[in-house]
């Protein structure tokens, strides 16, 4: 048991670690001797991956949730980053069931689309696969064919097909 106990601690570690930094932990930079004769290297610059921003935190006002509650799914949605998307497009899904598995890849259902006739599937689900209760963020790429998927948008809507209901929407007004 207490071995168990270890393996858990070390791999939550190894997660906040990775979380943290950015770095994998198996590849966390070492300490070597310097030499006269080597020019000075810079330390790599670490780019945020989706997965980074997916998993910050993030404060969400509750005004611009938006709820469904088709078949035996409640469904709200809260956008995090309309207004500042970065590398990604990010909405915090709550899915509340008494019936229904939830353990579906929820970016496979869905499809962010724009007034202007921008669409693009989601790219990641990062949330704990199954139950009758799950929270999780829902990222989309913030481009498409090299340009801001937001530009010159005036509302968004997300689709979700095939979860308990044959489609439902959410749709917000962006600020421009």
């Amino acid at each position: 048991m207490k071995f168990r106990s270890i393996v858990v601690i070390v791999t939550i570690a190894a997660f906040l670690l990775t979380a943290c930094t950015g770095q994998n932990p198996s590849q966390a930079p070492t300490a070597k001797p310097s030499s006269q004769s080597e020019p000075a290297k810079s330390e790599p610059t670490t780019v945020p991956t989706q997965e980074m921003v997916a998993t910050q935190e993030v404060e969400v006002p509750a005004d611009l949730t938006k709820s469904d509650a088709q078949g035996a799914v409640t469904m709200e949605i809260t956008p995090t980053n309309l207004k500042n998307p970065g590398d990604a497009v990010i909405f915090v899904v709550l899915m509340d069931t008494h019936s229904v598995d939830l353990s579906m890849d929820l970016a496979q259902l869905a499809v962010l689309s724009t007034d202007t006739g921008k669409t693009v599937q989601a790219t990641l689900w990062d949330a704990p696969r199954g139950g009758h209760h799950v929270e999780g963020k829902l990222s989309f790429p913030s481009t498409k064919d090299g340009s801001a998927l937001l530009d010159g948008a005036k509302s968004v809507t997300i689709t979700i097909t095939n979860l308990d209901a044959p489609s439902r929407e959410f749709t917000w007004s962006v600020s421009g």
